[in-house]
């Protein structure tokens, strides 16, 4: 929060000061005789410096590009630049690493964005900054998405869901760590850089990490696809059957291996298309009501690091009971109902007064809702995941990610809805709910089905039931 000194004015309005931070008397601060018998009001003019408070969290953005008055909303700018970058990295990493592979996306993105996040913490201009945020934003989602089907595709049965879903545990994990780390290294730039250098460490997954087999398969790399599975029987001391070779080859696929699928096949055949446009509408309400209720919970009053540490204990629970209800009642079912609760509790929140004795119903739904948002957030990714054939699985769940990006880009403006009502961005967090957990309805259950390898399998499939 900026303060000005010597240079903020007061008017009175219902019979109350109130400082201007933004603007000072249109007068010469230089001739004592101008400060004689001061008006109120009189003219003012913009201020052109601001002093900061000094601040137990270090330099801040805000202080070095003062993004304060008629700049505040370039603060939104820089943020919304990270978040478009998102929406639009999800959909292009998506198709090159269908067409690449996980392992080289993943590892490509991952030296880009140690390059990029380095090169931010030294940048000493606001634009460039908005530019390299957007570049960063499109690399690190193309970490995640490959990651993430790389994680889905080198397991299978019951293990493929635990696998899936144990993906997002360093997302709580990682909240609770940036507390301690923001706590111990105050000023953005520093920080910057202590989130950014430790990852190099990362980069030696290169020679641990396998390609996907599956990816390998689609493409009609099978010489590649056994060394990968014989360093597994290895590890997990089993022996492969004397018919793999057989068996891959009635499991490559068929046609024309070399033809890499692309975006458009998303939409060409009935079944992926319907599956493709369900998923747009439950990515963007699960990516609304999840980082909608977020940035809410940080509006708690109480210390900073203290209720960052809490938002990620929350989720911890919440991810690890997804895994046991995916094993046990299958998809469908468990992400709508997570949904749904979410929604209600977020419309029940409307009928509890904000202050009084009854403040903490309202605080204990909200965490109710936030609770089932982060079980929807876990879930929704390997429901994504097994829905689509291995030839676009990537490019589907980064497609998915352009709705949820867009949703993103609109949840910092959600809570400005109060000067509508105060009842308006609870009431949007919990129908944009409703409606997510009902559509979810009508996907095709995935549980303990072979995730299809070809688009003409997942339509084959289809037309079976």
């Amino acid at each position: 929060m900026s303060r000005l000194t010597k240079t903020r004015y007061a008017v009175f309005q219902s019979g109350k000061i109130k400082y201007d931070l933004c603007n000072v008397w249109a007068r010469n601060f230089s001739a004592p005789s101008d400060f004689a018998g001061l008006p109120s009001p009189t003219a003012t003019k913009p201020c052109t410096k601001w002093e900061f408070e000094d601040s137990e969290y270090g330099a801040s953005l805000i202080q070095e590009w003062e993004l304060v008055c008629s700049r505040a909303h370039l603060k939104d700018v820089a943020e919304m630049t990270f978040l478009a970058g998102v929406a639009l990295g999800g959909l292009v990493s998506g198709m090159i690493s269908d067409k690449f592979g996980r392992k080289k996306t993943l590892l490509s993105s991952l030296i880009a964005q140690i390059m990029v996040g380095t090169i931010i913490a030294f940048n000493p201009w606001f634009e460039v900054h908005c530019i390299l945020r957007f570049l960063l934003g499109f690399i690190s989602v193309g970490i995640v998405f490959s990651g993430f089907v790389l994680c889905m595709e080198v397991v299978g049965g019951q293990w493929r869901t635990i696998s899936g879903v144990s993906y997002l545990f360093p997302v709580p994990i990682s909240y609770i760590m940036i507390a301690g780390i923001a706590y111990l290294v105050r000023g953005w730039r520093p920080m910057q850089l202590a989130i950014t250098l430790p990852t190099t460490v990362l980069l030696s997954f290169f020679w641990i990490m396998p390609e996907s087999p599956r990816w390998l398969l689609s493409v009609g790399r099978k010489d590649l696809v056994v060394p990968i599975l014989q360093d597994a029987a290895r590890t997990n001391r089993m022996t492969l059957p004397s018919s793999l070779d057989k068996h891959l080859q009635q499991q490559e696929c068929v046609g024309h291996p070399d033809e890499s699928a692309g975006v458009l096949d998303l939409f060409r055949t009935p079944n992926i298309r319907k599956i493709s446009l369900l998923l747009y509408v439950i990515w963007f309400s699960v990516y609304l009501a999840y980082y909608g209720l977020v940035l809410n919970i940080n509006y708690l009053p109480g210390n900073l690091y203290v209720n960052t540490v809490i938002s990620g204990l929350v989720e911890v629970p919440s991810i690890a009971l997804s895994i046991l209800f995916l094993l046990k009642t299958g998809r469908r079912w468990p992400f709508c109902l997570t949904l749904v609760v979410g929604g209600v509790a977020c419309l029940l929140t409307l009928f509890v007064p904000e202050e009084g004795s009854l403040a903490w119903i309202r605080t204990a739904l909200a965490m109710v809702a936030k609770f089932s948002a982060s079980a929807s957030n876990a879930i929704m990714p390997v429901f994504t995941a097994e829905l689509f054939p291995t030839v676009v699985r990537n490019v589907g769940v980064g497609a998915s990610n352009v709705p949820a990006g867009i949703a993103l880009m609109l949840t910092p403006y959600l809570w400005n809805m109060v000067t509508f009502g105060d009842w308006v961005p609870m009431t949007v967090l919990g129908v944009v709910s409703l409606v997510g957990g009902l559509t979810a309805l009508l996907l095709p259950e995935t549980a303990n089905v072979p995730m299809p390898q070809t688009i003409e399998e997942g339509e084959a499939r289809a037309k079976a039931k």
